[in-house]
């Protein structure tokens, strides 16, 4: 038997490749399904089953397509009603995979088709769940994502998923291994640890949420309490992985497309595709086309793309650092964005060969922010998440969190320069780009963000553990 756990750090995703005497299982696949067929060729083996823990809304995952390639069937839990065929499981139901079994534990709570698989060892003992967004590390799945569709509140949700977790999950032995879904990062879950496996043993000492004198009434509140709002994009996610979508290979086709200055120009003007820019942030700031958007590849890429631009319909116009056209469309597919119409051939170096008109945005060191900041009379906005801002701020810092960016901008002054500072300096760039596309010139980045500008002779307020806010 091997188990192995192919984990993606943009979407704090991991999907699972388990292989015994020839056949394979994969569960929660990501959408690029070649890795996953070339990795049982070189085994020798063969795709047997897909399972699906959920209808995911975080990812588009690749289950229809490896079907298709394959001819495996796709498994889902209880009450799963795609519009593709796939094997709807009766809870308990098992299914044989080479010399190991999987059983079904309908674990309903984050959504209500939503499945935990028990993998048994050849001899039949409990060896590891994949437990989907049921349990994560630290934290169980949101339950406020499945409301309308079920039809019930998300105090209503949280109580089945205390009763799934309670019936299902908790008495299985404590050296069962847990694969989780997600990660810390992740948005369907608050409280996510850094690792990605753990025995079950140790979430039952560590988790709050399985903690073993906790009533159901308090389970609930401690679940939904502090819950943000979910990413925009995720009913969409939710609607492809539950109707299918197209092929990868079709999507790479359409988007790996070279335009020239005057073609990428032509195509910006005539359609009303985004230009999207996925380059360092150090590379945007220096020159880039005006209104353009920067979100770049070298950060968590696809879960801000899905958060800022929301609509996967919207067409792309991409700005790609050089090689790395498909792994920017890939990516892009990760979170159902399959609208892009080409990328600029020769990048923005090109451009300004052409005579293209370019952009920049001022950035400036955090010793440099503070002499401003001496002086008085500029502005400071944190972009950063609640949960960093309250923690520890600038004093008179402004919060206008990135992924509300366009709730706040009546915030930001006509007159005079203001400073945008995230954590590090990645969500500040795309901050500032946003702010530019809505013709908000006056600012002023600064390079390193609150790690820099913490060091510096600043007024700051007390730091408060964010585990306790």
């Amino acid at each position: 038997m091997n188990i192995e756990q192919i984990y993606t750090g943009c979407l704090a995703q991991g999907a699972y490749y388990i292989e015994s005497d020839g056949e394979v299982a994969i569960i929660d696949p990501l959408r690029e399904v070649s890795p996953y067929v070339k990795r049982a060729e070189n085994d020798n083996a063969k795709i047997k089953y897909i399972f699906e823990t959920h209808f995911h809304a975080d990812f588009v995952s690749g289950h229809v397509t490896l079907s298709k390639e394959t001819g495996a069937p796709i498994i889902y839990g209880p009450t799963a009603n795609p519009s593709f065929d796939a094997i709807i499981a009766e809870d308990g139901q098992e299914f044989k995979l080479g010399k190991i079994t999987f059983k079904v534990l309908h674990t309903p709570g984050h959504t209500m088709e939503s499945t935990t698989y028990l993998l048994r060892d050849e001899n039949g003992k409990d060896h590891a769940i994949f437990s989907g967004d049921t349990l994560f590390l630290g934290d169980v799945g949101r339950p406020d994502l499945a409301q309308k569709s079920a039809d019930m509140t998300q105090e209503q949700l949280a109580g089945t998923l205390f009763d799934s977790l309670r019936t299902k999950i908790m008495p299985l032995a404590d050296d069962v291994i847990v694969y989780p879904a997600h990660g810390a990062g992740s948005a369907c879950g608050k409280n996510m640890m850094k690792e990605t496996v753990d025995t079950l043993g140790n979430q039952k000492n560590m988790n709050y949420a399985l903690r073993a004198d906790m009533t159901r009434e308090e389970f609930i509140k401690e679940v939904t309490d502090g819950l943000l709002p979910p990413p925009k994009y995720f009913p969409l996610n939710v609607k492809m992985n539950k109707e299918g979508y197209e092929d990868i290979g079709d999507v790479l086709d359409r988007g790996n497309v070279e335009l020239s200055p005057n073609e990428f120009e032509k195509a910006a003007n005539d359609t009303e595709a985004l230009v999207l820019d996925v380059r360092h942030q150090d590379e945007f700031v220096k020159g880039h086309i005006p209104r353009s958007i920067f979100i770049g590849l070298n950060g968590d890429f696809a879960p801000w793309v899905g958060d800022l631009i929301a609509d996967t319909k919207q067409p792309l116009l991409l700005v790609i650092p050089e090689g790395k056209e498909e792994e920017a469309i890939t990516r892009l597919s990760r979170v159902g964005f399959d609208a892009a119409i080409g990328y600029l051939k020769g990048g923005i170096e090109a451009w300004k060969a052409a005579g293209k008109e370019i952009d920049q945005i001022t950035s400036i060191t955090s010793s440099e922010a503070k002499d401003l900041i001496d002086k008085g009379n500029v502005g400071i906005f944190d972009v950063r998440k609640d949960g960093e801002y309250l923690s520890e701020h600038l004093v008179g810092a402004v919060h206008t969190p990135l992924s509300e960016l366009n709730k706040h901008l009546s915030e930001f002054p006509d007159k005079g320069e203001f400073l945008v500072h995230c954590a590090g300096g990645y969500r500040s760039v795309i901050a500032s780009s946003i702010l530019k596309s809505r013709g908000i010139h006056n600012l002023i980045d600064v390079k390193g963000g609150y790690g820099a500008l913490k060091n510096e002779d600043l007024e700051k307020t007390d730091y408060v553990c964010p585990t306790t806010l």
